[in-house]
Order: structure tokens, then sequence, then C-alpha cells
């Protein structure tokens, strides 16, 4: 008999057996679009797939320990896609800067915060 693991279960059981690439690194600019700048540490998980083929998106926040504390859904109207963008070890504050941030452009965002979990 398998054992079932719930939705942030599966979530943290990727993000552990992943490599975290940061290919933008916090304060860096968008590589097409100069006015995007990148409040934290943005990348990918490697080696996992997302919708459009590529590495599952990250943002890395500034908790230690790196743990799931929620994700952001996003969909851009000008990309005509719909995306997951997973949060590790962001505090309650860094996730709330992230939702606004795809906000800003041409994307929308909803933030899910990992209930259970203390976001300082």
């Amino acid at each position: 008999m398998s054992q079932h693991l719930d939705f942030w279960q599966q979530l943290d059981q990727l993000a552990r057996s992943a490599r975290l690439v940061i290919d933008r690194p916090a304060g860096t600019h968008h590589p097409r679009w100069a006015d995007i700048v990148y409040p934290f540490d943005y990348g990918y998980l490697e080696g996992t797939t997302a919708a459009d083929g590529a590495g599952i998106d990250a943002w890395r926040g500034s908790l230690p320990d790196g743990a799931v504390t929620g994700i952001i859904c996003t969909v851009d109207g000008l990309k005509r896609d719909a995306e997951l963008k997973i949060l590790l070890g962001c505090t309650a504050a860094e996730m709330q800067a992230i939702c606004d941030f795809h906000n800003a452009y041409s994307q929308s965002g909803v933030l899910l915060p990992r209930r259970g979990v203390n976001h300082p």
C-alpha cells in the first residue's frame, strides 16, 4: 500500500530532492525588460518540469531553512500561460512582496500561503 502525500508534502519532497538554481539574483534586471527588477532570488528547481517545459519556478526568501512556505499561481495575458511559483523560506512580508511583483506587470498572481507554518 502506498503512502498518500498531501499537496504540501509533495512540494516539500520535490524541493528537497532538486537543486535550486538561481538565475536571477535579487536586485538584477529581467533579461528582456530592464524596468523589471527582481526583489528576491528567483530561479528554478533543476530536474523538474513545469507546464512551459522549463524547470519549476521558485523564489528564495530570507528564512534559513528554505522550507516551502507557500506558492503563487500566476496567469500571464501576454504569454497566454499559467504557472506555479514555489516560495522557499519566505516570510509573510516577502511572500506578499513577491505576489505584488507578479501583479505589477503583465501577470496576475494569487498567493497561497502554507497553513500551519509560522511566517514571521
